[in-house]
């Protein structure tokens, strides 16, 4: 068995991964995406079980996600499919119990607070009966903006852009997609109040 901390990623994908991350239908039991799965957990499943201050856990972290800048960092249990759909920018924290269904791209931009059992989904599955019991999925990607808080438990469905800025609050269903510079909470989650112009200034008190 390939130690996961020595697996390569393959430099040209297969038609499925194609697929998959296009938004399109795909097989999610072909052979090469569950390989990939399969890869995900065994170096999830060292991440998750070492001290972050151990000897390659970093660069363990920097090889599971598909792009991330410095000063980056998760605490773990963390969880995800391939983790090379996942793209975070600097100064990005996830707390404890984060999960993140990256069949399509989860871009996330700098200074962005996750707080701990939030849940970001770019899976999903076909409403009709007949395909869904076929096992066919397909995905809608996610965008997260810069200095973005997201609450404890809030759960990020497919195809929804946060902007700038916004918080969201504990407990949020994030069916739709949330505007830059605001407030928003509940399920399904709306816009509670734009942010003021105080706690929008950089620099400006907590």
């Amino acid at each position: 068995m390939t130690d996961a901390t020595t697996v390569q990623r393959p430099a040209v994908r297969g038609p499925e991964w194609q697929k998959m991350v296009a938004g399109a239908p795909y097989d999610a039991g072909d052979p090469e995406l569950r390989a990939a799965r399969e890869q995900c957990r065994a170096l999830l499943g060292e991440l998750n079980r070492e001290r972050t201050d151990a000897p390659g856990w970093d660069e363990r972290l920097t090889r599971l996600l598909g792009g991330r800048a410095e000063r980056c960092f998760i605490t773990p249990p963390f969880f995800c499919d391939y983790g090379a759909n996942i793209f975070v920018g600097e100064n990005f924290y996830a707390n404890f119990n984060c999960t993140i269904l990256d069949v399509c791209e989860v871009h996330i931009g700098d200074n962005v607070l996750l707080a701990p059992g939030v849940q970001i989904y770019t899976a999903t599955h076909p409403v009709a009966v007949a395909p869904r019991i076929k096992g066919v999925e397909f995905g809608k990607p996610v965008r997260i903006g810069n200095n973005v808080w997201i609450g404890g438990s809030v759960v990020i469905c497919p195809g929804v852009t946060i902007g700038d800025n916004s918080v969201i609050g504990a407990g949020s269903v994030v069916t739709r997609d949330i505007p830059a510079g605001v407030v928003a909470v509940g399920n399904p989650c709306r816009v509670l109040r734009p942010m003021t112009a105080e706690e929008l200034a950089p620099g400006a008190p907590g």
